[in-house]
């Protein structure tokens, strides 16, 4: 088992300071030297790829720090030691299993980055565990555990933000308020997007588990299931028992911010099309997919996810389009764009840094201001971007998107609670089996 200690023995120390591509961050407004008080002990748990961003992030406020890091996965934790060692210029511990940091009374908050089949169940234990969560989209795999998740948080009274970024823009921010202001009239659409190049994930052969990972964990609250070569460490995302689609690994950020621009929840009725069309494969969702959501007002959103091959003529790897009756407005996580309604450009504004759009990774400086925000709101009881209470509401739009496009139906939905009002089929899909000992309960 790789250990802190055994890889310090092995490695030299290494300079500070997180960067980007070479480029040092700087610091956030909430880098600032606090009390004793305002430290916030921190564990990220799952380190292979998007925890990167959390790390920076996490390192970017100066009176912050990472206690642990997490993972099932010996090679992955190897990894991820020398890269914090080159990027943040120490080691925090290591461990394998994550309920052992939960019972160290000394983490304040943690940073869950695993699988999606893992995130409710986690960021619930954390909260038990009297932990604030961050917790990456999507924030839960089923329904039942979207409610059961924000149910904990009101129970618990502990902050939880879900990582959906892009709340965090300046010139997002900036678009909401000037749709709010009334500058495109009365908004009616908001179209997202998302469009990738997604190659085979092939045939999986059931192999020996790695010496070095730990599969009855990393499965954990999943019926257990053979290990096979081509479902870990990233294609999981393609698989029902772990994952949940496209529409949830990169849908539920556009989908939320058309959702808070167009000031509007949960929906009357969804409808799904699409299919499979690319590639004989282990892949189990949809893997080109159109949802349109409707509200009151004759308002409605869409979304249109193209995992493999790209959207003709050429956009960019994603982003949304906000459709009022004077105008537009074309967002992403680094620009916004307004138009009138003969298409001319009125007004352009840019993100002062970058982010990354179609990596798995997604770093930058929205996280940066994302993870600040949370830990503001822990240090000063001030509101977080995407409470769990708000969040959950863009990501149960995306669950009722699966569930419409595998019963081939308009569902009906219950504005209150979410619940589908005209398909039992549909509903059957509300909450998952579990593996004994690991159901999630408060």
């Amino acid at each position: 088992m790789t250990t802190r200690r055994n890889f310090i023995k092995k490695t030299a120390a290494a300079s500070a300071g997180a960067t980007l591509g070479g480029i040092v961050l700087p610091q956030s407004s909430y880098a600032r030297i606090l009390g004793a008080n305002d430290h916030i002990n921190c564990a990220v748990i799952g380190v292979r790829s998007r925890a990167k961003a959390h790390v920076k992030a996490i390192n970017a406020d100066a009176n912050a720090k990472i206690l642990y890091n997490c993972d099932v996965d010996d090679v992955i934790i190897e990894e991820h030691n020398l890269w914090c060692q080159e990027t943040i210029g120490y080691l925090p511990k290591v461990e394998k299993d994550f309920r052992k940091i939960l019972e160290d009374k000394d983490v304040d908050a943690v940073f869950i980055a695993t699988p999606e089949h893992w995130h409710a169940p986690m960021a619930i234990m954390a909260m038990q565990a009297g932990k604030h969560v961050y917790v990456e989209k999507p924030c839960s795999h089923n329904a039942y555990e979207n409610d059961l998740l924000v149910a904990a948080q009101n129970k618990y009274g502990k902050k939880v933000q879900m990582g959906n970024q892009q709340r965090s823009a300046d010139t997002t921010i900036l678009a909401i308020n000037e749709i709010r202001a009334g500058v495109i009239g009365e908004v009616y659409k908001g179209e997202a997007y998302y469009t990738n190049n997604r190659g085979s994930i092939g045939i999986g052969n059931k192999v020996p588990v790695p010496k070095t990972l730990d599969w009855e964990l990393w499965q954990g609250p999943a019926p257990e299931q053979d290990y096979r070569d081509n479902i870990h460490p990233y294609n999981w995302h393609w698989f029902r028992n772990w994952g949940t689609g496209e529409i949830h690994n990169n849908g539920t950020h556009e989908i939320d911010i058309c959702r808070w621009a167009l000031g509007v929840d949960l929906p009357n009725s969804v409808t799904s099309f699409g299919g499979k069309y690319t590639h004989e494969d282990d892949w189990e969702f949809v893997d080109n997919q159109q949802v349109t959501f409707s509200y009151d007002n004759d308002k409605f959103i869409t979304w249109t996810g193209h995992s493999r091959g790209m959207m003709k003529p050429d956009r960019p790897g994603r982003g949304i389009t906000i459709y009022g009756s004077k105008g537009s407005i074309q967002s992403d996580r680094n620009f916004y764009k307004r138009y009138d309604l003969q298409g001319n450009p009125i007004k352009f504004e840019f993100e002062k840094a970058s982010s990354a759009t179609t990596n798995t990774r997604g770093e930058g400086m929205l996280d940066v201001n994302h993870v600040g925000n949370f830990f503001d709101a822990i240090r000063k009881d001030t509101s977080l971007r995407s409470d769990i209470n708000d969040a959950s509401i863009s990501t149960m739009l995306c669950h009722l998107g699966n569930m419409a496009q595998d019963v081939g139906e308009t569902l009906k939905i219950d504005t209150t609670t979410g619940k589908v009002l005209n398909s039992d089929k549909a509903m059957q899909a509300w909450k998952r089996e579990y593996a004994k000992g690991w159901e999630p309960k408060l």
